[in-house]
């Protein structure tokens, strides 16, 4: 077991804080001051952004699927073909200094769209205020992934009239995230930590199992694993694995399968993974599952990505590994 004065120790930008501060983030954020927007009819958008400002488009994208609105997610540097003047363009950087979605912005700019980006400020804040593109800044904490709060409850307050998610189903979501603070955060060292447990049970390389339903809360928590714990990880759907994936547990693998598993999912996906847990146990293959809270889709997601993004963050304690820096990443952007 790892113990508090090890993650005060190993995580020295003290990432953890903040993430036992998420639930008083997200309440700060959605109940701000800052002005609401009003684009009028919108049956298109267009969500940019990489990392972690890239998973508020998929989370997004998963909330609107259940309505008429069409969603793309971008996550590098060009729009698609069917954008035009009455296309809605999010660009989201949480640094405001990402290239691929600066360029996104500057070629929505040049079709004429509708336009709004959210960052903490840098060049993205610069070019929306020379170009006269509707800006609005948000507060960051610590790096864009621990940001995500911040900027996902901050945008439902900008954008409600746009984004249909109601009050109380927001309430609902903070007070869940509070009661997940609980079992969780930092105050909790103990096996019952949902989180800490998962964390100490992997051993190999993750493969995170996810139904469509769930795709945001998968792709999410592989790249949490990625910056956070610096592990590889892998993210399949439950269906598409049928057909492919599973063959390759016909031999021995190192790899630790994890299942997203949704309450409320589709009942021939709730017969997909009786089948998958069959044939693991058949196979004497360990597995994790990690199943959401009963509600609405909005609560369901985000309460998921705050068991595993701090998952990965006790996971980069027991390994010995700050979370927080991101050598790679600076490398990459260097040579660009």
């Amino acid at each position: 077991m790892i113990s508090k004065e090890d993650l005060e120790k190993i995580d020295t930008e003290k990432m953890f804080e903040v993430y036992d501060s998420w639930p008083e983030i997200a309440k700060k954020s959605y109940y701000s001051d800052i002005e609401i927007v009003n684009f009028g009819k919108i049956n298109h958008i267009v969500f940019a952004g990489m990392g972690g400002s890239g998973t508020l488009g998929d989370f997004f994208s998963a909330v609107l699927s259940r309505t008429n609105l069409h969603v793309n997610v971008v996550k590098g540097y060009l729009l698609p073909k069917n954008v035009d003047s009455n296309t809605l363009v999010i660009t989201t950087s949480v640094s405001g200094n990402t290239v691929e979605t600066l360029s996104v912005l500057d070629s929505a700019k040049k079709i004429g769209c509708k336009i709004i980006a959210f960052s903490s400020g840098g060049e993205m804040e610069n070019y929306c205020n020379k170009n006269n593109i509707l800006f609005r800044k948000i507060e960051k904490y610590h790096s864009p992934r621990a940001s995500f709060v911040s900027f996902l409850y901050s945008i439902l307050h900008i954008l409600e009239t746009i984004i249909p998610v109601g009050e109380k189903e927001i309430e609902n979501s903070i007070l869940e995230l509070e009661k997940t603070k609980k079992n969780i955060s930092s105050h909790n060292m103990k096996l019952d930590n949902k989180a800490l447990s998962l964390a100490m049970r992997l051993k190999g390389i993750p493969l995170i199992y996810y139904p469509w339903g769930l795709e945001a809360v998968a792709i999410r928590f592989k790249t949490s694993l990625q910056e956070n714990s610096k592990t590889h990880a892998i993210v399949e759907d439950v269906v598409e694995a049928s057909h492919n994936g599973i063959v390759a547990w016909e031999i021995k693998s190192s790899i630790d399968p994890i299942i997203l598993e949704g309450k409320d999912d589709y009942m021939k996906t709730k017969e997909r993974w009786k089948i998958f847990e069959d044939y693991f146990n058949e196979k004497n293959i360990h597995f994790e599952k990690i199943i959401s809270i009963e509600g609405d889709i909005f609560s369901k997601l985000v309460n998921m990505i705050y068991i595993l993004d701090y998952a990965s963050i006790y996971l980069a304690i027991k390994n010995n590994v700050d979370p927080t820096p991101v050598e790679s990443v600076i490398y990459i952007k260097k040579r660009l």
